[in-house]
């Protein structure tokens, strides 16, 4: 029966109390029956789902109705968005599937109703079609690169963070294949060195203790353009982990530190990123030199020998971020590290040369040679800065001669078209139109035979 069939039935006037139990408690809190069967799986907490419903109290009166709006709902499954009834029924559902629910009032709105449609202590029924669902982007860009899905719930609220020690359970598979299966133990930032992809360590920041989740990772989250030689992993490939997260240990917050401390840390980072660096690990050393920025940028009250302690080790968080983004081509972000850097030190000889490769990255020519000029004019001996200015400058002139070119198409185009229709015009006068220049044409028309002149 559909939910037009249902309003238009006398006999929903005494609906009865039907159906499956489903409710969590078995206490008949949620009663489920299906009027059409769906397919494929079922959502999962945190999906977010996309439904028709229309909903009646107990005596048929209809309160709400998507339908009539001709707007489906979406809401993200297990988040409390919507009545508990809700959250348990659709998990169960599938794509395609019609049913109905019959929920009591602790499911629903409980004692206060929700006045005026529907009155305290109301119990509610619903016809509810599933069309579809989809996981949640967990990926920092929402560029549908970390989809995570939960199937088993964590505890409370907390989280890992950067730095944490998390004892996790995962499995990674690519085209079914299961490449890698284990228990590990390690720091969240050190996953790399492991084997285990940014894309897991993005995800598990998200993820609470005891949590169970399907993560399927883009190539850009997983093992990038050059694959993983260890697991058999080819590049651009897809991937796909299971991940239960079994415990963890939070870093400290900047806010649990003192001056002392963020300033002994920041030191230790600083060298683990070099050597990271040095290691061709560049997003592992990226997100040493980020704990820097973090701990330091906004610190305030510190003694003359400490705020040029932190001055020093902003400056060179910023000029290796700088490098790192450089190195995995991600010339926006190392523009904006450069410009931090150069806020401490404006003539800095690393921070003025890799603006400039950053410029050119983004394809900003004259700034970058503006940059170098700086670099040249600031330190002669700087070879590196005098080739890329001939590089800078050869690009500069190829791209003037690109536009060059472009626009003579362009006025060769427009003038080609005037002359085109400047040929129309003197082909094809206007009707009626009798202002000559010298008269010439109004003899050659009244001496036409047959012409309009003529017939005047």
């Amino acid at each position: 029966m559909t939910a037009e069939e249902v309003r238009s039935d006398p006999g929903a006037q005494d609906i009865s109390m039907e159906g499956t139990d489903i409710s969590p408690k078995g206490d008949q809190g949620v009663l489920k029956e299906i009027k059409q069967e769906g397919s494929g799986e079922a959502p999962m907490i945190g999906d977010k789902v996309s439904v028709h419903y229309t909903g009646w109290l107990l005596d048929g009166t209809k309160f709400d109705s998507s339908r009539d709006r001709k707007d489906k709902f979406t809401f993200d499954l297990g988040k409390g968005q919507v009545i508990k009834a809700w959250d348990i029924a659709v998990a169960t559902m599938k794509v395609g599937e019609i049913c109905r629910i019959t929920c009591k009032p602790e499911y629903a709105y409980g004692a206060s109703g929700s006045p005026p449609k529907i009155p305290p202590n109301a119990v509610l029924i619903f016809e509810i079609e599933f069309f579809d669902f989809q996981g949640e982007d967990l990926s920092t860009e929402e560029d549908g690169g970390i989809i995570r899905r939960i199937r088993v719930k964590g505890e409370g609220y907390s989280k890992p963070n950067e730095g944490a020690v998390v004892e996790v359970w995962l499995q990674g598979s690519h085209n079914g294949h299961v490449f890698d299966e284990r228990d590990v133990r390690f720091e969240v930032g050190e996953g790399e060195g492991l084997g285990i992809p940014s894309g897991v360590e993005t995800a598990l920041q998200q993820m609470e203790k005891g949590e169970e989740a399907v993560l399927y990772l883009k190539p850009k989250y997983g093992f990038g353009s050059a694959g993983y030689e260890p697991y058999q992993i080819p590049p651009n490939a897809d991937l796909q982990y299971e991940i239960k997260l079994r415990s963890f240990e939070k870093a400290k917050e900047s806010w649990e530190m003192n001056s002392d401390e963020k300033l002994e840390q920041g030191a230790l980072v600083k060298e683990r990123g070099t050597q990271y660096f040095k290691a061709g690990r560049y997003r592992q050393a990226i997100i040493q030199y980020k704990k820097i920025i973090q701990w330091l940028e906004h610190e305030s009250g510190l003694s003359e020998e400490e705020a040029t302690k932190s001055k020093s080790l902003l400056l060179a968080a910023s000029l290796n971020l700088a490098a790192c983004y450089l190195k995995v081509n991600e010339h926006r972000p190392a523009l904006d590290h450069c410009n931090k850097a150069l806020e401490f030190d404006a003539n800095n000889e690393k921070g003025l040369f890799r603006r400039a490769e950053s410029y050119m990255g983004v394809n900003e020519l004259e700034l970058a040679k503006d940059d170098l000029v700086k670099v040249i004019q600031l330190y002669p001996g700087n070879k590196a800065a005098r080739a890329h200015l001939t590089h800078c400058q050869q690009r500069i002139r190829e791209q003037h001669q690109r536009e060059k070119k472009i626009y003579a198409n362009m006025f060769q185009r427009l003038a080609e078209k005037e002359e085109k229709e400047s040929a129309k015009v003197i082909k094809e006068p206007p009707a009626g139109d009798v202002e000559m220049s010298d008269g010439k044409e109004e003899t050659q028309q009244s001496e036409a035979p047959g012409s309009a002149a003529s017939e005047v």
